[in-house]
């Protein structure tokens, strides 16, 4: 029976194997479980805990901590209040400041760089302005934290206190761009961003606005790029796209315009958004101020591309456009300040302008009667046959033809009308004045030959002078147009005439020295104390406040006044004239800036001069009523007896010397006056005589008194 259970149960396994095998798997488990706690135990004391945020700030809110670098004390102050409520506040110091392993730290932390988290925006620097110009050492080059601030205190750009929020964008910017020295030292300029401030953008944020545009929507934020650059927002084919973030209704007119589809092909000298509207100066097109307002539109912004000839050469389009706008009725109109008269866009669109061979555009001949029936309601056919752009080009219609006939036949009219009046009234005034002239029987000298030629050589070469000199500062002046003379020619006939001006000036100042009548005019214009109570009676006569009119000598007050203007006038024009006719000597001589100087001098006092010679001594030789209609003087070096004893009562010498001439030439012997016998005597011994009229008589009691 054990027999057969055996063979029924199989073969047993050795009892010795089992037991050995269960006796070492649990012996490795009472191992494992006294050894991994001794392993973790060594491993807390290999691997020190970093530190935490309050620790570091334990220290770091000190606001007196600092450090000295590059010999400058910094901050190592970090405001617990900022960086709690600052992007960052979600990591530990030690997540950026990975070097720092206990608190406190025994050495300084390795400066950090933004690109650890941010490298695509770190990159995107690195090709922009700001960061090639830091590279080439402008140490005033905008860095992240010029714009973002801190690293302790960054807020999200969603946050309104944020230095990138939308809101704050400008600012940001103008901290740098805003600041005249930092903008100077690195070559650039200030104003872009001044005028940004008083455009429609810049007024439109500073109100309050969250759409208006900023820096960064035209200019881009980190990789910020010239203009000149191809991947430029700014770049001139780009500029279309880049103002359709915010008017893309705009944009989608002005790409289907000629000026738009010019643009596509390539074509720089198209214009896009900034060439018609401004850049950083945008006005709403309402302001006065902005290039495209009513006023500006013909005169200034459409003008600048089709009134010269650039795009006739290389366009085929017709020039002068703005003139011929300007000769018009609208145009007339707009210069008198029209604020409804029809402009450039009125009748060619303004985003949406097209070529008039198009179906499309306003002023194709389809839909003229349209366009014109905004301002005109009611036009007909035969009403937009007129012509806008008046004198161009020639064309053979009707109309055309026939102004041009007219204009002609009125030229020719008025030339020979007006001058056939012109020679009418001057036979007239000239006999007149003849017989005028004749009717004074008794002359007094005033001028003798000599000065009278000084005289004529002054006025000339001054008028000419004049004339070629104010040529120059105001070419589109009338007076310019009438020289008809190049530049050239110009400037030698300029210097011709200084130089017979400063002859005459010269050869003055010898008459004055070397010749007795010389000596006698400076003795006779040489001011005195008398000359200021003169021009006090004066005004106090004609102005009805004293009746004795006031009595002068060989010169009025008046008289020594101009002369020694034209004295000190002379001697600035010359001298300032000279300067800039040698600029090159004087140039090496002194700083550049006295040619500056002596140009503004010489202007000024040119027109100086100018002015008084019209209002001055104009009005002594044509307008004075005493004179008319005109002091002979300058002419003849005469004047009547009754005039010169009216005006230079006290200069009796002269008054005796032309009664005698008179009486010698009326063949009666004057009377012969001893030398070193003094003027009065002799008036007084010639009242004796019977040469002596009664009316000179007057005088010579006058004189007695």
């Amino acid at each position: 029976m054990s027999q057969t259970a055996e063979f029924g149960r199989g073969p047993s396994p050795p009892v010795s194997g089992c037991r050995f095998a269960r006796l070492f798997f649990g012996v490795g488990i009472l191992v494992l479980a006294l050894v991994l706690p001794l392993c973790a135990s060594d491993n807390k004391k290999l691997i020190p805990i970093k530190p935490s945020n309050e620790e570091c700030l334990a220290c770091h809110s000190d606001s007196s901590m600092t450090k000295e670098v590059a010999g400058k004390q910094v901050s190592l102050f970090v405001s617990e209040a900022h960086f709690k409520n600052s992007i960052h506040s979600m990591f530990t110091c030690v997540d950026c400041h990975t070097d720092v392993k206990t608190s406190p730290h025994e050495n300084s932390p390795a400066k950090l760089s933004c690109a650890q988290c941010h490298a695509d925006q770190q990159a995107a620097y690195e090709r922009s302005l700001h960061g090639q110009a830091l590279k080439k050492g402008d140490g005033n080059s905008a860095t992240c934290v010029s714009c973002h601030g801190g690293p302790h205190e960054i807020l999200p750009a969603a946050d309104p206190k944020s230095r990138v929020n939308h809101a704050n964008i400008a600012a940001t910017c103008g901290t740098c761009h805003g600041q005249k020295f930092v903008m100077e030292a690195s070559g650039h300029s200030t104003q872009p961003f001044l005028s940004y401030e008083e455009s429609v953008h810049g007024r439109a944020v500073a109100a309050g606005s969250d759409k208006a545009a900023v820096c960064t929507d035209c200019h881009g934020s980190h990789e910020i790029l010239s203009a000149s650059d191809s991947n430029s927002p700014i770049f001139k084919f780009n500029v279309p796209a880049t103002c359709a973030k915010c008017h893309s209704s705009v944009q989608t007119q002005f790409a289907q315009s000629i000026h738009g589809q010019a643009i596509a092909r390539g074509n720089w000298q198209a214009p896009v958004c900034t060439d018609c509207h401004g850049i950083h100066s945008i006005k709403a097109h309402l302001d006065p101020n902005s290039s495209v307002s009513a006023q500006n539109l013909a005169k200034v912004t459409c003008a600048r591309c089709h009134e010269g000839v650039r795009l006739s050469q290389e366009l085929g389009i017709p020039g002068g456009r703005a003139t011929t706008y300007l000769q018009s009725y609208h145009g007339l109109a707009s210069k008198l300040g029209s604020q409804v008269v029809a402009n450039c866009a009125s009748c060619h669109g303004v985003h949406n302008i097209l070529p008039s061979s198009d179906i499309r555009s306003t002023v194709n001949k389809a839909n003229l009667v349209q366009t014109c029936g905004q301002c005109h309601p009611g036009v007909g056919e035969k009403f937009i046959m007129g012509k806008v752009h008046v004198d161009t080009p020639l064309s053979a219609d009707v109309g055309s033809v026939a102004v041009r006939w007219i204009r002609r036949f009125y030229v020719g009219m008025i030339a020979f009308v007006i001058g056939g009046m012109l020679l009418h009234n001057f036979i007239i005034w000239r006999r007149k004045a003849i017989e005028r002239r004749k009717s004074h029987s008794r002359l007094v000298t005033r001028m003798s030959k000599n000065q009278r030629w000084q005289h004529i050589t002054l006025f000339v070469s001054f008028i000419v002078l004049v004339l070629t000199g104010f040529a120059l500062k105001y070419p589109d002046s009338w007076f310019a147009a009438l020289l008809s003379m190049s530049e050239k020619v110009r400037g030698i006939v300029h210097r011709t005439a200084a130089v017979f001006l400063i002859s005459a000036g010269v050869y003055h100042l010898l008459y004055a020295f070397l010749t007795r009548d010389g000596r006698r005019l400076v003795r006779d214009l040489a001011p005195t104390a008398k000359d200021a109570g003169d021009l006090w009676d004066t005004m106090r006569y004609y102005l009805g406040f004293h009746s004795n009119k006031p009595e002068f000598a060989r010169f009025t007050y008046a008289e020594k006044a101009e002369y020694w203007a034209l004295v000190w006038g002379l001697i600035v024009m010359a001298g300032t004239g000279i300067m800039l006719w040698a600029k090159i000597s004087f140039g090496s001589l002194l700083p550049r800036w006295w040619l500056d100087v002596a140009t503004a001098i010489h202007f000024y006092e040119a027109v100086l001069a100018s002015l008084a010679i019209v209002v001055w001594h104009f009005y002594q030789v044509f307008f004075d009523p005493d004179v008319y209609p005109m002091n002979w003087t300058w002419w003849d070096g005469k004047m009547s007896f009754e005039h010169y004893r009216e005006e230079h009562a006290l200069d009796s010498e002269t008054l005796l010397q032309a009664a005698r001439s008179h009486t010698a030439d009326n063949q009666v012997a004057p009377a012969a006056i001893p030398e070193n016998e003094h003027v009065g005597t002799a008036i007084e011994n010639a009242t004796t005589r019977e040469d002596i009229r009664p009316d000179e008589e007057e005088v010579v009691s006058e004189r007695r008194s």
